[in-house]
């Protein structure tokens, strides 16, 4: 049973902001809004800052669970081999210190993989799951991306692996049209990223996911959520999913590439909402 004690929070109107002991780790989470519970897990970068585009709307809807990753944020920064099941137990047990018995869960990539395993693992904790830009086994294209972030890290250090993101999570345009607020988001996580063993650690854990043997005891209702421009987690790899998950619906969006909850905020927002509240 996993130790848990809440040691630091603030309450801001509806809105909770606090760290809580989770056997020997510390972890920072927000909880927001009212209704039936939803835990939001982000991907590589582990922040929970990740889901600001849509945490206005879902918390109309739903109590929202967010939080850091295990080595990301203000959360633990463990300095030690990574791999998607610990990142699951880590979730579990922060669910276990907040009270979330049972919950929905929208995972976005590295969140989705954690997302199969707790799903497969403790159906009884999974309640709607949203694989959105998630995989299950890593093709050649996706392979790639993750040696070309690691090659950065190697060879120019920690600013250029961070400057990279936006190729690999945003359709061109977006790019364009955004940067000013790009540029400023990666100044913010430049300054603030992890060490870079940590990072090489969490990527390791993403390269050496293997989630084939999950799917098949995935007894939750699932919405598999992919863009056909997601360069990262192309489309085959959402496919994969909704042939090996027994309760599984695809849909792929036309555009919006690897953070489609960002560049096109609104259409995810009634997606996702649509299939939790059905």
């Amino acid at each position: 049973m996993a130790h848990h004690a809440p040691f630091v929070r603030a309450i801001l109107g509806a809105w909770t902001l606090a760290f809580v002991a989770v056997e020997d780790s510390e972890f920072y989470y927000e909880i927001s809004g009212e209704g039936p519970p939803v835990v939001l897990v982000t991907g590589l970068a582990g922040v929970a800052s990740y889901w600001e585009p849509n945490i206005a709307e879902l918390r109309k809807h739903f109590t929202v669970l967010r939080y850091d990753h295990r080595g990301t944020g203000k959360s633990v920064r463990s300095e030690r081999d990574y791999s998607i099941e610990m990142l699951a137990d880590d979730l579990l047990g922060l669910m276990d210190a907040v009270g979330f018995e049972r919950a929905s869960l929208i995972g976005h990539s590295t969140g989705g993989a954690i997302g199969q395993v707790l799903a497969a693992r403790y159906p009884e904790r999974i309640d709607r799951l949203v694989l959105y830009g998630t995989w299950a086994t890593l093709c050649p294209q996706m392979r790639l991306c993750m040696e070309l972030r690691l090659n950065l890290l190697d060879a120019y250090g920690v600013a250029k692996y961070h400057e990279a993101s936006p190729i690999f999570l945003y359709p061109p345009r977006f790019v364009s049209d955004q940067w000013d607020r790009i540029a400023r988001d990666l100044v913010a996580a430049v300054a603030n990223s992890t060490t870079p063993s940590i990072l090489k650690a969490r990527v390791a854990a993403v390269v050496d996911f293997d989630g084939s043997s999950y799917l098949p005891d995935i007894e939750s209702t699932t919405l598999i959520l992919v863009a056909q421009d997601d360069i990262l987690t192309p489309a085959g790899c959402s496919e994969e999913l909704a042939r090996g998950i027994p309760h599984a619906t695809l849909k792929v969006l036309s555009d919006g590439a690897h953070a489609v909850s960002h560049c096109d905020p609104k259409t995810f927002n009634d997606t996702v909402i649509a299939f939790l509240t059905v």
